[in-house]
């Protein structure tokens, strides 16, 4: 799932900041073939692939991976109907907060984990 949440993401970008694949190829060292296979749901790039591409694209890598504009219907159809890794009304989100906000994040996220795991076991 997440390779295509990943070319979902790098199609709609390229498309937001006027870029080619070409440009992404020449910007991020990875070759036009590969940038194509990925773009088409084909490639199943390295950690370090898809951290180049994040970083010619501007994103955090997280981003790339855990969101996507497809709808639940579209996103279903991709997975194969599967899934996704959360529960209803949860979301993942990537942020830079100072230290002390960083620390109430992680608290809040320890406490959704316990929650969810509640849900589950019920």
């Amino acid at each position: 799932m997440y390779n295509q949440i990943f070319f979902t993401n790098i199609l709609r970008l390229l498309d937001e900041k006027d870029m080619t694949k070409e440009q992404l190829a020449e910007m991020s060292g990875v070759s036009m073939s590969f940038i194509s296979d990925l773009t088409n749901g084909k490639g199943n790039p390295s950690l370090r692939i898809m951290e180049q591409i994040a970083d010619c694209l501007d994103v955090p890598l997280p981003a790339l991976l855990e969101q996507t504009d497809l709808d639940i219907k579209s996103l279903e159809a991709l997975t194969g109907g599967k899934p996704r890794g959360l529960q209803e009304g949860y979301e993942r989100v990537s942020v830079i907060l100072p230290s002390h906000q960083a620390y109430i994040a992680r608290e809040w996220a320890k406490q959704a984990k316990e929650q969810q795991a509640k849900k589950t076991s019920q």
